[in-house]
């Protein structure tokens, strides 16, 4: 049913955005069980909403639902977060080539100013994972492609989880951060191909982090689209 702009969001409309971005900021782990009573309790609402919320969640790949077993997060698909990154690398390359050609001199001075921010929060990974999107959609800004955002945000959802793994094991911060001022320093000079060059190395830099998570936490990560998980706790990275 269509709403208006004084409709409040429904409850399960809240608990879905509500799991999905404890999933996407790995508050609920990857192979984590999933108690609806638990949730519901949690949450102030009844289980309708929740199990309906799982079951949209299912679909996204979000979340798995075995029966007699229950639902847990998803493990990590190496495939989703190819496709995720495809799709991400497209988008903003393309978008990267006409910022070359139009860029402005306030363009560059606000992705300046965006990784003197990033360097003052380095130590917090969530703020830095915000002021990363910052960056991103700026970039895609100063392409004329502001918009084109969404269609990067609805397509990685699975490549957000990959991504603050990343941040909170193997990728230190301060490489992220030198490799965004290589971008900015290549789009001020004008240069295409350098800057094309770093953003492609910078995107793809999330498979190089997956492998070497994947070598020490092969849990996290999904083995057979068949497996049955175990309802147990989850340990996670620390």
């Amino acid at each position: 049913m269509a709403t208006t702009a004084g409709d409040k969001p429904s409850a399960r409309v809240l608990v879905h955005r509500e799991l999905r971005q404890r999933i996407v900021t790995l508050q609920l782990p990857p192979g984590q069980p999933l108690s609806e009573n638990e949730l519901a309790a949690e949450l102030a609402v009844s289980r309708t909403p929740v199990r309906e919320s799982l079951l949209l969640l299912a679909e996204e790949d979000l979340v798995r639902v075995f029966p007699k077993l229950g639902s847990f997060v998803a493990r990590v698909d190496p495939q989703r977060i190819a496709d995720a990154q495809f799709v991400r690398e497209a988008v903003e390359v393309s978008s990267l080539t006409d910022a070359v050609v139009r860029r402005t001199d306030e363009d560059v001075a606000d992705l300046r100013r965006i990784l003197a921010e990033q360097r003052e929060s380095a130590e917090d990974v969530e703020r830095f994972f915000e002021l990363d999107e910052k960056f991103h959609q700026r970039l895609l800004a100063a392409g004329g492609h502001a918009n084109a955002w969404r269609t990067v945000v609805s397509a990685k959802a699975h490549l957000d989880r990959a991504r603050r793994l990343g941040l909170r094991t193997v990728s230190p911060v301060s490489a992220l951060i030198d490799q965004h001022e290589e971008i900015v320093d290549a789009l001020a000079a004008g240069d295409l191909e350098a800057s094309v060059t770093a953003l492609r190395a910078h995107l793809r830099a999330v498979f190089e982090d997956v492998e070497r998570i994947r070598a020490t936490a092969p849990d996290l990560f999904v083995d057979s689209a068949d497996e049955r998980p175990v309802r147990r706790s989850v340990t996670f990275l620390q």
